[in-house]
């Protein structure tokens, strides 16, 4: 899974994980400043957090990352990488995704993403993953977490804003998407539109369309209609990009997808 250029400035992230100056160094060293934080980290619903160490093997996890996969303690999942966690194709994507980030030593921001929640139920999240470093800059494991996207926007105060031009994108999103169309149907700028949006979903509105399409593409994947029907269906006129956008975005292709689900619901 390719990863965004690492960017100069320090993520909220690693702010929050960065242990006090003069503190010790080393995995270890973090892992007992990270447990100070578990109570907190345990009562987050919405929120699966980790750290992994160099191997990608899960060290340190949430409640609510140990109950989506299925331990009823979080030590259930120690020394174990995804592969061994989630289903296997997701797993395989996830550590790939994992070993990238550690061996570039780039953060992932915001990284829209489809997980397969309990019940294999599909949910959006956004996920950032911050690899750890001693302080001559090596590189010595990865924190990150993924913040589930509510389905409540419509009770945010700045919606009304939005409303004719979310309404707009879910009843057109075979179209392109024109940010400058979609601004003048709003009353305001394209930056306004875009400030807005993230206000509100945490998501640009082109990350809304995705959001929107790949909805679209996991229904009809469970239908069984053709992976080429699907593409043409949710907007996009070249099937291999179709691909690509759905890999990138959910972690497996949209075959591997449909076998996935299959497995699991024993078809």
């Amino acid at each position: 899974m390719t990863l965004p250029a690492a960017s100069s400035a320090a993520s909220p992230l690693a702010d929050a994980l960065c242990p006090p100056p003069g503190a010790a160094q080393g995995l270890d060293a973090m892992l007992a400043h990270f447990s100070l934080l578990a109570p907190v980290l345990d009562a987050l619903p919405d929120v699966a957090f980790f750290v992994k160490d160099v191997q990608g093997r899960y060290v340190l996890a949430n409640r609510t990352l140990a109950q989506r996969c299925g331990f009823k303690e979080k030590s259930g999942l120690y020394g174990k990488t995804t592969e061994e966690v989630f289903p296997r194709r997701f797993g395989r994507s996830y550590l790939e995704q994992d070993m990238a980030a550690i061996h570039a030593g780039q953060q992932l921001t915001d990284q829209l993403e489809l997980h397969l929640y309990p019940g294999r139920q599909p949910g959006w999240c956004l996920t950032t993953k911050e690899p750890l470093r001693e302080a001559d800059g090596r590189v010595v494991g990865l924190a990150g977490i993924s913040r589930d996207l509510k389905a409540n926007e419509g009770s945010h105060p700045a919606y009304s804003r939005l409303a004719d031009v979310v309404q707009y994108i879910q009843e057109h999103y075979v179209q392109p998407l024109n940010l400058k169309q979609l601004a003048e149907m709003a009353g305001m700028s394209v930056a306004q539109l875009e400030r807005y949006f993230h206000k509100v979903f945490h998501l640009t509105p082109r990350q809304v369309l995705l959001k929107t399409r790949l909805d679209a593409a996991t229904a009809l994947l469970v239908k069984h209609d053709k992976v080429t029907d699907v593409a043409a269906l949710c907007g996009y006129t070249d099937h291999s990009a179709f691909s690509r956008q759905f890999k990138a975005t959910v972690g497996v292709t949209p075959t591997e997808y449909r076998m996935t689900l299959q497995a699991e619901r024993g078809a």
